[in-house]
This record gives C-alpha cells, sequence and structure tokens, in this order.
C-alpha cells in the first residue's frame, strides 16, 4: 500500500494542491525529505503562477497525477545545506525553476543543456529517484540538489524575481540560441503577457529594437510607454500587417492559443527566424511555400539549462530587470487562476508565501 504524502518523507511540509481535474486548489499537508549531503533546502518566500501550472491543475494536458501542488518559479532563503554543498550557504537567497533533476549524464546534460535531458524531473508532478512525486512551490519549504539552484544577486527583489526562473529564461534562451541578441536587431514579439513582457524587456536590454504584435489594440500605450517597445502592431490589422512585411530579424511567438502563423512568417526578412515558445493544445498550420521564400525557419525552444538560468539572472542583475507582478495571498489563488486562464493580469501573479501561507 502506498505510503500517503504526508509521511513518506520525514520533514513536514504544506502548501496548496489541487485534487482533482476541477483545478481548484486547496490547503494539503505533505512531506519532504531530509537535506542529502548535495542538497539545499530553503524557506519559501514568493512563487510565481505559470499559465502551464493553469494547465497542469486541470490536466489538460493529460499528464497530471493528483495531488499536485503546482509551482515552478520558487524563490527563498537557504534554511539547511548538505555537507557536500560547496556553492550556497544558510542565508543565501536563492530559486528553483522547472527543474530539480535530470540524469547528468547524457548528451544533454553535458551540454548544460538539463532541459533536454530525456529523464529530466520537473519541479512538480513528475516522478523523482526514490520514485516519489515532486511538489512544487506553492509550500512553505523546499529541498533540491543544488546542481539545480540558482544563486539570486542581493539587488534583485525577489518577488520581481520569482518569474525570471520559468518566464525570464523561457525567452533568453532562444533570444541566445537562434542569435537574436545583436543590437540593432529588429525582433517581434508575439503576445504581452508573462512571456512576452520579459522578451521585450530583455530585448531591450540587448539593444535590439522591439515591436510588440499583439491582438489588443488597448495594450499599446502599456507596451511602448511602460515597457519602452519601439513599436505595436495590431495583428487582426491586415494594413498594420502588409506594411511591416520582411522588416523583422526573428520573432518570439509567446502565445499558447491557436494562431495563425503565415502572417507572422511574411513579417520576417529572409533568413528570418520564427521562434515558439508557447504551447498551443492543437496543431498549428504551417504551410512550406512561405518558408522556401527567404529561407527562414520556424523553430522552438523550453525553458533553459541550470547554466544558462545562472547567466540570466545575473544578466537581468546587471539591466535591473524583474518581472511585472501582481503580488495576492494564497487563499487568492483559484481566483487568480480564473483571471490568469482569461489574460486578465499584468503580467505575473506572484504568491506572497511567506506572509500568508497558514497551516491552521
Amino acid at each position: 500500500m502506498a505510503m500517503s504524502a504526508e509521511n513518506e518523507h520525514p520533514v513536514k511540509a504544506f502548501g496548496w494542491a489541487a485534487r482533482d481535474c476541477s483545478g481548484h486548489l486547496s490547503p494539503f499537508k505533505f512531506s519532504r525529505r531530509v537535506t542529502g549531503e548535495k542538497d539545499v533546502t530553503f524557506k519559501v518566500l514568493y512563487c510565481g503562477i505559470c499559465h502551464s501550472d493553469l494547465h497542469n491543475v486541470k490536466n489538460e494536458w493529460g499528464t497530471t497525477s493528483y495531488p499536485v501542488v503546482p509551482g515552478h518559479e520558487i524563490v527563498g532563503v537557504v534554511t539547511e545545506v548538505g555537507t557536500k554543498v560547496t556553492k550556497f550557504k544558510v542565508g543565501d537567497k536563492v530559486g528553483v525553476g522547472c527543474l530539480v533533476g535530470s540524469c547528468l549524464s547524457c548528451a544533454n546534460c553535458k551540454e548544460d543543456l538539463e532541459n533536454y535531458c530525456p529523464k529530466m524531473i520537473l519541479s512538480y508532478g513528475s516522478k523523482f529517484h526514490d520514485g516519489t512525486i515532486t511538489y512544487g512551490g506553492y509550500s512553505d519549504n523546499m529541498v533540491s540538489d543544488e546542481h539545480f539552484v540558482i544563486k539570486i544577486p542581493d539587488n534583485l527583489p525577489l518577488d520581481g524575481t520569482a518569474p525570471l526562473l520559468c518566464a525570464g529564461i523561457t525567452v533568453y534562451s532562444p533570444l541566445k540560441y537562434y542569435g537574436l541578441d545583436k543590437a540593432g536587431m529588429h525582433l517581434g514579439v508575439v503576445g504581452l503577457g508573462g512571456l512576452g513582457h520579459m522578451a521585450v524587456k530583455f530585448a531591450k536590454a540587448m539593444g535590439l529594437k522591439v515591436t510588440v504584435i499583439s491582438t489588443s489594440p488597448n495594450k499599446k500605450k502599456e507596451a511602448m510607454d511602460r515597457l519602452g517597445a519601439d513599436g505595436f502592431l495590431i495583428s487582426r490589422n491586415t494594413e498594420e500587417m502588409q506594411l511591416a512585411m520582411g522588416t523583422m530579424d526573428g520573432i518570439i511567438d509567446t502565445v499558447s492559443a491557436v494562431h495563425a502563423l503565415l502572417p507572422l512568417i511574411g513579417l520576417l526578412k529572409s533568413h528570418g527566424k520564427l521562434v515558439l515558445v508557447g504551447a498551443p493544445e492543437k496543431p498549428l498550420e504551417l504551410l512550406s511555400a512561405p518558408l522556401l521564400m527567404g529561407r527562414k525557419i520556424v523553430g522552438g525552444s523550453l525553458i533553459g539549462g541550470i547554466k544558462e538560468t545562472q547567466e540570466m539572472i545575473d544578466f537581468a542583475a546587471k539591466h535591473d530587470i524583474v518581472a511585472d507582478i501582481e503580488l495576492i495571498p494564497m487563499d487568492y489563488v483559484n481566483t487568480a487562476m480564473e483571471r490568469l486562464s482569461k489574460a486578465d493580469v499584468k503580467y505575473r501573479f506572484v504568491i506572497d508565501i511567506a506572509n500568508s501561507l497558514k497551516s491552521s
């Protein structure tokens, strides 16, 4: 008989979990392992709410194991380190993103691409090395192998930094890998949500010209005046889109809903790159002819490896980049999920775990 989540490990933990595909979250007692010799244990102070959390609690991808404690934008302060930990000490500000494990020996892991390891272990809802299920950051404490822990520089506020551990690295990594990080380049950013607003911030810090592409005309002022975008296109305005044809070196497409790719490919210069970082539930239509006419590329990217995630955090610290957040208490999380499903947030919900998660 399987042991209960509350008793399978020695260290008591408390968080909020969804028990079924209604996605409704409620208080949940569980447990975590003791701090191993290479582990870092930390008190969770803040945790961002990613759109993938919403998909997971409702089992919209068909992979959820209940109960599920979501959260992979987790930041806090170290309370204990293992005897063989070398990078961290008690009191350090740290974070854990989407990964808490990988094989560390495959070709991808050896190239610091743990995010593409066939045996990667997600921060929640995955089977850990010991066979137990991982639980995420909507909880009071966290333990992780030090390899998967990110050091947070002192000048970054923890609440605004939390979303960088998923939203930030998700857009930073493709900018670097696809060579869309050169000053003077013209980048399109599709969607001005949690991912999109981070793409604008990173691209501007890299010296790029940035045009936001959106279905919402009311986001123009926000994009240009608040975030510093250089241009704004309404994707449903065929005249605007036509005028911008062939002007962009690359596009980061953050949209997770089914949408047309053909108009976006038309915006690219020859050799331009359209990079998808959203994950729509249904297939997108892609014709080959528009790619042939200009040797254009459609690619994808999934978060980033641990080394690159640390690089991204350090870059953010150097350029004072944090997410625009709405800080919420734990008991507001179900309302936040409803609002997130309607894109009613600017631009990332972050749960104030330390001040609002109560076990009684």
